[in-house]
């Protein structure tokens, strides 16, 4: 099937997300029309929206992905910053309990944006108003148009139940989590998509809280980790500020060893993981509403950069549609513009998005961000118990060995430290780690003792000394 012939250039972008809509920015330069098709109704200011379950927990946009953002649309960290968000320098801003021990908080190297999810895709979407190139339409996509060598549409069912066969040139898949683009791939004759799964079980229960009175504006982001060598499921808490005075307060634990939904024992499991500090922190705070579970947490990949030349011209998928991550380590919004920046410079390198090869250098491309997230990742879900999928061999061991020495180390070494928050924030890629000063310095361990507590200002510390709600006592 081929679509009819047109000199006039169109981007079918399946998904109005923060992966959609940073695609349709990418590629937005390079075509005559992008249109992104959304099945909900997307609202205009940053409220709540279906069909983003995942909003209701806590988010951070690394500064690798804030950065990407910012050169696909300019002026959307002032847009975000001038309603509450907060740019939050690393490390300083950060308060972590890491396997190998609490981090200090060196001079900033590097930052994050913290903001509710519902505030950072607003601000992503008001960078597309009356873009003369871009517009949404609601609808759902049914299935794809095309045969196994190019993708010419989709078929899309309208809210009142009427069909619209849209033809297109290029198709971005960005549905997230509940794509069916492999399988509708699949009917055209498109080669089985490669996919990876590794599945620690992780359930995770968010809450607001409004800031104890006299709360730093600069509060830090607390987080504290599991240890996935210890044999029991990995319990983790982490505060993280957002506007309004507010904080999005997210507790997780791996199969095995969930959190509750109920709303009386919810600091009591905050007060189970490795330091009590959060459950002390939230003894002070005002909880704001109920707490929301939510299951869906598998890191899953489609490797849809494995088919090379059997990957279908005309289609490329983007965000959680090609690379789902376990949100606790917070990288798949970052990685996700990653992955649209990455659109962009093929497209502007190659000059033709209908060009032969166009999309397997850009599914490629795409990858290579989603690479060091996934990395990251499932790096430490492999080893909890009971995870399910691949199980470590030899050089995952290795690995994981020589990333707790920089853990460790980064304790009481700055050099170590930087290199460690140049991977975390996805600046650079893995590979970092193994820089001759780094290896080194893993060599020789950390220069300072290590702590034997959070290291909290004076400010902090007096909104932990204030009188509590209740008692913490750790289990």
């Amino acid at each position: 099937m081929t679509a009819p012939h047109s000199s006039t250039r169109r981007v079918l972008v399946l998904g109005g997300g923060l992966a959609g809509t940073l695609a349709a920015a990418a590629l937005a330069p390079h075509c005559d029309e992008t249109i992104i098709v959304e099945r909900h109704r997307l609202p205009t200011s940053p409220q709540p929206r279906r069909g983003l379950p995942q909003a209701r927990h806590a988010h951070m946009l690394w500064s690798g992905g804030a950065e990407a953002v910012e050169s696909l649309l300019p002026g959307t960290t002032s847009r975000w910053l001038s309603q509450g968000a907060h740019r939050v320098p690393l490390p300083t801003g950060m308060v972590s309990l890491s396997p190998g021990g609490w981090f200090r908080r060196w001079p900033e190297s590097h930052f994050l944006i913290t903001a509710s999810r519902d505030l950072i895709d607003w601000g992503v979407r008001a960078g597309l108003d009356d873009h003369p190139r871009i517009r949404f339409i609601q609808g759902e996509p049914t299935r794809l148009l095309g045969d196994h060598a190019r993708i010419t549409g989709a078929t899309i069912r309208r809210p009142d139940g009427t069909k619209e066969t849209m033809h297109a040139d290029l198709v971005v898949d960005a549905m997230g989590r509940t794509s069916c683009a492999t399988r509708w791939l699949g009917d055209l004759g498109v080669p089985s998509i490669p996919e990876s799964i590794i599945d620690a079980g992780v359930t995770y229960a968010s809450r607001r809280y409004k800031a104890p009175a006299g709360t730093p504006t600069s509060w830090p982001v607390i987080h504290i980790q599991a240890d996935p060598r210890t044999p029991a499921p990995g319990k983790i808490a982490s505060i993280v500020p957002i506007e309004g005075g507010e904080w999005l307060v997210s507790l997780s634990g791996t199969r095995g060893g969930e959190p509750t939904s109920d709303s009386e024992g919810y600091e009591a499991y905050a007060a189970q993981a490795r330091s009590p500090l959060v459950a002390e922190i939230l003894a002070r705070a005002e909880p704001l509403g109920p707490v929301t579970v939510t299951r869906t947490t598998a890191n899953r990949r489609h490797h849809y950069e494995k088919l090379g030349r059997r990957m279908p011209n005309g289609f490329v998928a983007i965000g959680d549609s090609a690379t789902a991550l376990n949100p606790v380590y917070g990288h798949g919004m970052s990685a996700a513009a990653q992955g649209a920046r990455a659109l962009a410079e093929v497209a502007s390198r190659q000059g033709d998005i209908t060009s032969r090869g166009f999309t397997r250098h850009a599914q490629r491309a795409i990858a290579r961000p989603a690479t060091a997230a996934w990395m990251l990742a499932t790096g430490q879900d492999i080893y909890y118990p009971d995870s399910r999928g691949k199980k470590p061999n030899l050089v995952d061991r290795v690995t994981s060995a020589y990333v707790h020495r920089l853990i460790h180390t980064a304790t009481g070494d700055l050099t170590t430290t930087n290199a460690l928050t140049n991977v975390m924030t996805l600046q650079t890629d893995v590979g970092a780690l193994a820089h001759p000063a780094v290896l080194l310095a893993a060599l020789r361990g950390p220069r300072l003792p290590a702590l034997t507590g959070p290291d909290l200002t004076l400010a902090e510390q007096r909104v932990l000394n204030a009188p509590g709600r209740r008692a913490v006592t750790q289990a």
